[in-house]
């Protein structure tokens, strides 16, 4: 019995040491755009790491627009009518996610986060690096085609190491959570129709 205990508790000591000294997760943004009914919607979520970044300006007040021309992307409020945002520069990615102009949504919620041209990224006033994000909004009687979007995956990458971060954009693409819960759905599926066959 008290061997048990010992191999337990050093079992125990062991976890704990190497929980301790695990690198720091890295942070990451990701917006999904999806087409809901005769609308586009966008909902992002994560953190973000400003470490490697540049502040380059604290006076940002677009509203939640898209610019898939131009590199262009905000989610969160729709018109604000006050200085919202932050500007950071030294991210890399894609020049472009599409080939449509400037798009206003329709409405929006949540922070204020988004890319301007493959260098700048924007987070919220006051904003703390590695806090959690999360915002929305929707283009009302759009569709992928109408506002220029090409359906993929898109990445804006910057810092290293245990501080390298990303920003990443599916257009029309399950989130892997999604794709994995799909997966053990049908693994299920097949499961038990095996089970019944037998």
């Amino acid at each position: 019995m008290r061997m048990v205990k010992m191999t337990s508790l050093g079992a125990l000591a062991v976890l704990g040491a190497s929980i301790s000294i695990t690198p720091k997760a890295q942070a990451a943004f990701i917006v999904t755009i999806e087409q809901v009914g005769s609308n586009v919607v966008e909902n992002g979520s994560g953190s973000i790491d400003l470490t490697d970044l540049t502040l380059v300006s604290g006076l940002e007040h677009d509203s939640a627009v898209m610019v898939p021309s131009a590199d262009g992307i905000i989610i969160g409020l729709a018109n604000p009518n006050l200085p919202i945002g932050v500007i950071y520069a030294a991210i890399s990615g894609p020049s472009n996610f599409g080939s449509g102009g400037f798009e206003l949504a329709s409405s929006g919620s949540g922070d204020h986060v988004g890319l301007f041209a493959p260098t700048l990224l924007v987070v919220p006033q006051g904003y703390a690096s590695d806090a959690s994000l999360s915002d929305s909004a929707t283009y009302d009687n759009a569709t992928f085609a109408s506002l220029g979007v090409t359906p993929g995956t898109y990445v804006w990458t910057w810092g290293s190491g245990p501080d390298a971060d990303s920003f990443t954009l599916n257009i029309g693409v399950p989130e892997p959570a999604s794709l994995a819960l799909l997966a053990t759905g049908l693994i299920g599926l097949g499961l038990r129709r095996r089970r019944k066959a037998a």
